[in-house]
């Protein structure tokens, strides 16, 4: 296993160099492949139109029309992130808007999910909402093999993730599946907390083929369309593990590959939030070992009142959307087969 992993290593780790721009036009060109972007995004008016603005300028341009549409997919916010993101050029999409049949659920990985009934790229690229000092890079890197390698379905960005402060902020992450753009952790070094406490152990123990991942719970990642609609969306935090995780079992290791994009920088979530998304991202683990007879759970956490310690229960994300060539209406809009 650990040869396969180094072979691996070897084969699908690139660097965003690996592949400079105008071997990507070429290759975009040459088989007429489209690439959306999708920023998911909850109360980031504060980050949201330097990213957008980054991408129309760097990516959307007519000297370098990589990207040929950028979706905001909002997942109700309160401040002005919508405002903000289609004044830096963004078509931004409110999440109730899309599906109305199923009523939607809070949770990063809800608008994942919906964002493929309302974009029309061949390939499909994720980015937190969140980043700070955001690069064209992130975009390019993870882009980049799937539009020069023909047997590479799924690629993940890594990085450094340098750790500047815990916040308590109220958007991408913030509270009890309610996050729809930041990381899935926070921390020190390459990876962040729940990555080094939880995810990393749970691939490392079970789906060992995985091991190699820098960045398994990463927000920037892209896929092929075709491989996205087959794949269930669990709602919340888990939604990074269960999509590498499934990924891997429809279309097998060597279609999976990772692009270093240099440094990432965003806002870091507090403990309580991380423990929620703990439990979020081992439930997804626990459904893709066992799938039977599962109790839905809750995580119990303390605050310190006049009274002593006080219990706060909540609900861990368990429900997952199914693969989208199941919904009818995407069935419809796309005439697949």
């Amino acid at each position: 296993m650990l040869e396969e992993v180094e072979r691996w290593l070897g084969r699908r780790s690139w660097s965003v160099a690996d592949r400079p721009i105008d071997r990507l036009l070429a290759a975009k060109r040459a088989h007429g492949t489209t690439v959306s972007v999708v920023l998911p995004a909850l109360n980031e008016e504060a980050t949201v139109g330097d990213i957008v603005a980054v991408i129309r300028r760097d990516l959307m341009s007519e000297a370098v029309p990589l990207v040929d549409e950028l979706v905001v997919l909002d997942s109700g916010s309160t401040d002005r992130t919508a405002e903000v993101a289609a004044k830096a050029g963004a078509r931004v999409v409110a999440r109730d808007e899309v599906l109305p049949r199923v009523p939607a659920v809070p949770g990063k990985g809800e608008v994942l999910w919906r964002s493929l009934l309302v974009t029309d790229g061949d390939v499909v690229c994720f980015v937190d909402s969140d980043l700070r000092e955001f690069d064209a890079d992130f975009v390019t890197g993870i882009v980049g093999p799937l539009l020069t390698e023909p047997d590479v379905a799924f690629v993940k960005a890594m990085y450094d993730r340098p750790f500047t402060g815990a916040g308590t902020g109220t958007g991408a992450g913030a509270g009890a599946g309610t996050g729809t753009g930041g990381g899935a952790d926070g921390g020190a070094g390459q990876g962040g907390r729940v990555t080094e406490l939880v995810a990393r152990p749970l691939l490392n123990l079970h789906w060992p083929l995985l091991a190699g991942f820098v960045q398994p719970l990463g927000g920037e990642y892209a896929a092929r369309r075709s491989l996205l609609e087959r794949l269930p969306f669990p709602v919340g935090y888990g939604v990074e593990l269960g999509l590498l995780v499934d990924a891997l079992h429809l279309v097998g290791l060597d279609a999976l590959a990772q692009v270093d994009v240099g440094v990432r920088l965003h806002r870091h979530q507090d403990e309580r939030a991380l423990g929620r998304m703990a439990a979020a991202i081992y439930r997804t683990a626990q459904l893709r070992l066992s799938r039977g007879h599962l109790v839905r759970p809750r995580l119990t956490q303390f605050d310190r009142t006049e009274a002593g310690f006080t219990p706060r229960t909540h609900p861990v994300d368990t429900e997952e959307r199914p693969p989208m060539r199941e919904v009818a209406e995407y069935v419809r809009s796309r005439r697949v087969a």
